[in-house]
């Protein structure tokens, strides 16, 4: 009887052990798109198997069996994967990386759950050099040539890291359409923020910001200018892309709780996106779903209210539902809502980050600082009006400033993937070939950083490397992608700086600024997580307002 059961649970071992090398082998292969499909094959696989022993040769089914050909069937499945993609025969064999991102993406999981993505993948590159394998099937890329080789007009589709960001039960956005789609939609962004566009927008910008100023001199002690300035960016996408903003600067707070809700969906879309063959079951998880479903919420109350008010200006509203009449067809209403609601995620959240980083370089060289405090005083005499944008291009230094910010920390610090298509053949990319169906990613916090490029001292905030009228040794601004590039570059980019540069001149105009007594700005950069784009965190100020404001 002991030597029947021995028998019994090796056959069940060693078959369910074949089974799971197989099943492997066949979804490699096969990848099926609906996630359930694996999970269905992973459980349902070994009863089968033990249906069909226990056919040919009758015997009970214990809890030993059941157990035996589980465990088997998972073990052989587990070290079957593991071998592969460790073995010679991958076809991302040659490349160099850490044995456990080789393995599995569960480590970059774990890198974004901790927010230090950017961080690890600069390591990484120091260690391995400009090709990293930073998954099973995923690249990361750090070298120029390789910018307009990936996101280039004839560069690469977008990744499967999109796919995560999609809400399932709305149309798609303008972050996750490819192709000829993106192209359609896109045309309707680059007219809502044409250079006539954005003429319209700088009443409403400089309305916040007078706005801004005002709450700050009415606060009492340091400041958390984070805080601020992310009311500030959301009331006035608010206002450019819907017409209304969220009246955070009014009250001081998010009584909505939009920033909350922005915030947990960044946080586990990023998560998702490393494994986005199971968004679909991750996203019937409610804490997973709960930001967007907020978000959609609110972007369906926006475009409502804009609805019933009309139109006050031809905010950005006005251009994607194409009310000049421009479009052969009309926009569907629930394409603008989902783009007008990516309007207000992408661009409050980037832009108040990007300034929050600025100030904080700033006031940590004090030189820098009164260098910038200059310019600001040249530019706008005492009682000149420093919301002017005619004079922006009179100020170099505080636009080197600004594009040494976004170099150090960019909004976006690892960007998205691109895939190689199946059936391509693979491409050539920075005088490697790339295999089809590999993830790649060009990271902008590691390029940025990268000596080859911007030397010398590609750690140090030096502003003057982008004031040299000839370009030297060292210095390759097509290695500068803060707002990635080619045709899926960032639509609102142009703003984007109208709106740092009228922020940094009128808050360099009205106030002394300098860092709250106990702050300590030794640290305070590796407290910003990459979750796609870059957390902020309080950075406490003493605004004190100037005579000449």
């Amino acid at each position: 009887m002991i030597s029947f059961a021995c028998s019994a649970s090796l056959r069940y071992a060693l078959v369910s052990g074949i089974l799971g090398i197989g099943t492997h082998l066949t979804l490699r292969v096969c990848e099926p798109s609906d996630p359930y499909i694996s999970v269905l094959a992973i459980l349902l696989e070994p009863p089968a198997i033990l249906s069909a022993l226990s056919w040919l040769s009758p015997s009970p089914w214990t809890f030993r069996a059941v157990s035996v050909s589980y465990s088997s069937f998972i073990v052989s499945l587990v070290l079957s994967v593991i071998v592969y993609r460790l073995s010679p025969f991958h076809p991302l064999a040659k490349y160099p990386g850490p044995i456990v991102h080789k393995v599995t993406k569960l480590w970059g999981v774990y890198l974004t759950w901790s927010g230090q993505q950017h961080l690890e993948h600069k390591r990484l590159h120091d260690q391995y050099g400009p090709f990293v394998r930073t998954g099973p099937n995923e690249l990361s890329i750090v070298d120029a040539t390789a910018v307009p080789a990936v996101l280039g007009a004839s560069g690469l589709p977008k990744g499967r890291y999109y796919d995560a960001r999609q809400d399932p039960s709305a149309p798609r956005n303008l972050i996750v359409l490819r192709g000829e789609e993106h192209a359609v939609r896109r045309r309707l962004w680059n007219r809502g923020l044409s250079s006539a566009s954005l003429k319209e927008y700088e009443v409403l910008l400089a309305a916040r910001v007078a706005q801004l100023v005002e709450r700050l001199q009415e606060q009492k002690g340091p400041i958390d200018v984070a805080k601020w300035l992310g009311f500030f960016s959301f009331d006035f996408m608010g206002d450019m892309a819907f017409g209304s903003g969220f009246n955070m600067l009014r009250d001081g707070a998010d009584n909505g709780g939009l920033c909350k809700a922005l915030e947990d969906f960044m946080f586990s879309a990023a998560l998702v996106s490393h494994i986005p063959w199971a968004s679909p079951i991750f996203k019937t998880i409610p804490s997973v779903a709960r930001g967007l479903q907020t978000l959609r919420k609110y972007g369906v109350a926006c475009a409502t209210s804009r609805i019933k008010s009309g139109p006050k200006v031809k905010d950005l509203w006005y251009h994607l539902t194409d009310e000049a009449g421009l479009e052969n067809e009309q926009p569907a209403f629930a394409n603008v809502v989902a783009d007008g609601t990516v309007a207000i995620v992408a661009g409050a959240d980037t832009v108040a980050t990007a300034v929050m980083c600025l100030l904080f370089f700033v006031l940590s060289n004090p030189s820098i600082q009164e260098r910038l405090q200059a310019e600001v005083d040249a530019t706008y005499l005492i009682r000149e009006n420093p919301l002017d944008t005619s004079k922006h291009s009179s100020m170099p230094f505080l636009s080197a400033c600004i594009c040494e910010t976004l170099r150090l920390l960019p909004p976006v610090p690892t960007n998205g993937s691109r895939r190689v298509p199946a059936r391509s053949g693979g491409k050539v990319i920075a005088g490697r070939f790339v295999p089809e169906n590999t993830e790649v990613y060009v990271p902008a916090y590691s390029l940025h950083r990268d000596p080859r490029y911007f030397s010398p001292c590609p750690e140090r905030f030096w502003p003057d490397r982008w004031l040299a009228k000839e370009l030297k040794d060292g210095f390759n601004p097509n290695a500068f992608i803060p707002f990635s590039f080619g045709p899926a570059n960032c639509a609102g980019k142009n703003l984007a700086r109208t709106e740092m540069m009228m922020l940094a001149s009128v808050l360099m105009h009205t106030f002394h600024m300098r860092f709250a007594d106990g702050f300590n700005p030794a640290g305070w950069e590796g407290q910003l997580h990459d979750h796609l784009v870059l957390t902020r965190k309080p950075l406490p100020i003493v605004f004190t307002t100037r005579d000449n404001s």
